[in-house]
């Protein structure tokens, strides 16, 4: 079968020939139609990825169609419509992963291939109003994005009459766009911050309420007036996945009793916080990375209960994938790049 394969740290990835694989007991094989890029598969290839080991077949995120079953499986998978958890062996504890937890694609083989064998716990039915393109898109960041919201901070969705506000920042990357689609979905009253006024344009379109340049000097400050300033004007809920300097601004911007999750530091490390903001305002600080089988579980509930529809920015041929990590790489992209894989 044709994949794209990784030997070594710094190495470029090879569009090759690699053997089918082996379908064990309790196994799947899935004829893949589609996969999508994360920042994940360029951060192994530049060797920045805790516990790297190679080499392998990357790519975390993928559908198609289940063509053989393994011992146990029950046979009524075969010639199933799927998507794939990425999230392997979280464990017991649903507040943390445990030893054995790992992600598809690395130490695994993963989906940026013609075909992968998966544990048969971790596939799914394709949510019915999507395309193997679109359903590819969401696995892992849309699972990021679901744990961030709905578990780590809580979002409230039974609150129709007065809607918790929600602030999502640095929106046009999959899990934050993921983030906005699920809290729009969920009644609450979102905006978002970005770089770009094209990527804040498209959030609006989405649902956004509206957003601010983070790139204009005191955003934060511009932004509460947008909202309209005094306590209500504040959020409830922030979802973040820069950190840095600027985490300090989102404290400031943050409802007395908010909640802040962040699952990623691309800005730095966070730096001014200022104890008494944090403490006299009784926040509550979460960090976050992907989620358990239940939650995968709700979030696919969620995407077909409201007909999500994932952004896509790119689709390429799985022939093209330097293509697509060179574009992930410079962060250009608004929402997700897809590789064809059949």
């Amino acid at each position: 079968m044709k994949a794209i394969y990784l030997e070594g740290n710094h190495q470029p990835i090879q569009y090759t020939d690699r053997p089918m694989p082996t379908v064990g007991s309790g196994n799947v094989l899935i004829k893949l139609q589609a996969a999508s890029l994360n920042h994940r598969d360029v951060y192994i290839q530049k060797g920045l990825y805790p516990a790297i080991k190679l080499p392998v077949i990357l790519g975390s995120d993928g559908s198609g169609v289940v063509e053989a079953v393994g011992e146990d499986v029950d046979t009524s998978w075969q010639g199933k419509e799927v998507v794939i958890n990425p999230a392997l062996h979280w464990g017991n504890n649903p507040a943390f992963y445990g030893a054995d937890f790992r992600i598809l694609g690395m130490p695994e083989n993963g989906t940026f291939a013609e075909y992968v064998a998966v544990d048969a716990r971790y596939v799914h039915p394709k949510p019915e109003h999507l395309s193997f393109e679109q359903a590819a898109a969401f696995p892992l960041a849309g699972l990021t994005a679901w744990r961030a919201l709905m578990t780590r901070a809580g979002l409230k969705t039974d609150t129709a009459t007065s809607p918790e506000k929600v602030l999502i920042t640095g929106v046009g990357g999959g899990a934050a766009l993921f983030a906005l689609q699920f809290a729009v979905a969920s009644g609450a009253e979102v905006w978002v911050t970005s770089g770009s006024d094209e990527k804040l344009a498209k959030a609006k379109t989405l649902g956004a309420v509206g957003g601010i340049n983070y790139r204009e000097p005191d955003w934060h400050k511009t932004l509460l007036a947008q909202t309209g300033g005094g306590r209500s004007g504040y959020f409830n809920v922030i979802i973040d996945s820069a950190g840095g300097p600027s985490f300090a601004k989102l404290i400031d911007v943050a409802a007395p009793g908010g909640r802040i999750a962040f699952f990623g530091g691309t800005t730095g490390n966070i730096t001014d916080v200022v104890p008494p903001k944090v403490f006299f305002k009784q926040l509550s600080i979460f960090g976050t990375t992907m989620g358990t089988q239940s939650e995968f579980v709700d979030m696919l509930a969620l995407l077909s209960a409201k007909k999500i529809v994932p952004v896509v920015d790119t689709i390429l041929p799985l022939a093209e994938t330097e293509l697509a990590m060179q574009k992930m790489d410079s962060g250009s992209q608004l929402g997700k790049i897809v590789l064809k894989t059949a």
